[in-house]
């Protein structure tokens, strides 16, 4: 796959801990705001700008395009965002308590993205998907990267972790929610060694969060070269902005399943349908150990769910997730389309099982499910056999920030 560097725009070394933001997707419109209030450099004023307008002013309206534009060039103009020397790619290293994950910060080919060479698992919803194609147009940048994963191979390692070791990060900080971010430039001779282990020896990549910015990328990136007469192939436009962790150094937390009622049924007549179609022990634990295992909590009471693989099921059908879908979600509580339905809710598993109990106890759903973490693994079955996962089934931890490298596509 084809991999290289790009000489892009990043905050001054003094400034990336208020210009770096949270993903546009993991906050509503009101905890955005209350995010830009404080901080007029972060840029989340540009991921989200209409935060800065009234709030009769719709998401997609016209004017928050504007604004982000408006906002994006104030940001270059008055050198919070400076444009690098030459191309490079970087090192971003997270740490979320015991956990630290490193990625490469590069740009990946949308022919790549056409190609099936970087492979996705989940569908994207169309207005999602519009709203980031007209920002990534109008700006004429990706300010988001996407979160790509790929099989471990040791020279790559090798040299990340030379430098990672080696090296002073030009930034280090810890953002509010106590995740730390750290970030090195990488040399022309690193940055072309790793372009050529991706370009010989690392043949496929994998969306493990991201898919409407992926998405968006490719598609302003087709539409301006079907739009050039003079197309080369080297524009900026045919390439998009990610950061590339190994497999092995990747942390799923689990998506868990809260639903509002038994769809008719009493009590009792839900614990005897689930201990018919489950092994069901109510033994107070709250988090499954192992795949093929489940905790469900109704009426105050914690429950293990247990089940047997089902022979020659697909990677999609095996995962946890697919078999609540099919055997209860479905048959029993009526939930037959989950990404449309009303009455359930997806709570991601970095809120605790506490955040479950709280939902069932105030009554506001009648029973909630605690599940076991898809694995890495998993993803890039499903992948592989060009299925779609169930909407919800992974949660990665911790997210990358926005803005703290944007490529540009005019540039």
């Amino acid at each position: 796959m084809q991999l290289r560097s790009f000489q892009g725009l990043v905050p001054t070394p003094e400034l990336a801990p208020q210009v770096a933001a949270v993903p546009y997707d993991v906050v509503n419109r009101a905890e955005s705001k209350a995010l830009g209030e404080s901080n007029p450099i972060n840029l989340i004023h540009v991921d989200r700008a209409e935060i800065d307008l009234p709030d009769s002013v719709g998401d997609y309206d016209d004017a928050v395009y504007a604004k982000a534009v408006e906002n994006f060039k104030k940001l270059q103009a008055d050198g919070v965002l400076v444009r690098e020397a030459a191309p490079c790619m970087y090192l971003y290293r997270q740490v979320m308590g015991e956990h630290a994950q490193t990625g490469l910060v590069g740009v990946c080919n949308i022919e790549d993205y056409e190609n099936d060479i970087i492979r996705k698992h989940e569908k994207t919803r169309k207005v999602k998907e519009d709203d980031r194609t007209r920002l990534v147009d109008e700006l004429s940048a990706n300010t988001g990267p996407i979160f790509l994963t790929y099989r471990d191979h040791a020279g790559v390692l090798a040299l990340t972790k030379k430098h990672e070791t080696e090296d002073a990060p030009i930034n280090d900080f810890v953002a509010p929610d106590g995740i730390r971010h750290q970030v090195w430039r990488l040399p022309a001779e690193t940055c072309e060694a790793i372009s050529k282990y991706f370009a010989e020896e690392i043949p496929l990549a994998y969306v493990a969060d991201g898919h409407h910015r992926s998405a968006s990328a490719a598609r302003v990136g087709k539409e301006r070269r079907d739009n050039n007469p003079n197309h080369t192939g080297q524009e900026n436009y045919n390439w998009f902005l990610n950061v590339l962790f190994p497999a092995s150094e990747l942390k799923i937390l689990p998506y868990n399943r809260a639903v509002k009622n038994l769809n008719g049924h009493s009590l009792q007549e839900f614990l005897e349908k689930i201990g018919a179609i489950f092994s069901m022990d109510p033994n107070g634990k709250k988090t499954p150990e192992k795949a093929g295992e489940a905790c469900m909590y109704i009426g105050g009471v914690w429950h293990t769910l247990n089940w047997e693989p089902t022979p020659d099921a697909t990677p999609e059908d095996a995962l946890d997730v697919s078999i609540l879908q099919q055997r209860v979600l479905a048959p029993v509580l009526g939930i037959d389309d989950p990404r449309t339905s009303d009455r359930i809710d997806f709570i991601g598993g970095i809120r605790g099982t506490a955040e479950l109990e709280k939902l069932v106890d105030s009554g506001s759903h009648a029973v909630a499910f605690s599940m076991y973490p898809t694995t890495v693994s998993q993803l890039m079955d499903i992948a592989d056999a060009g299925q779609i996962m169930p909407p919800k089934s992974t949660w990665f931890e911790p997210k990358l920030r926005s803005g703290l490298f944007i490529h540009t596509l005019d540039n």
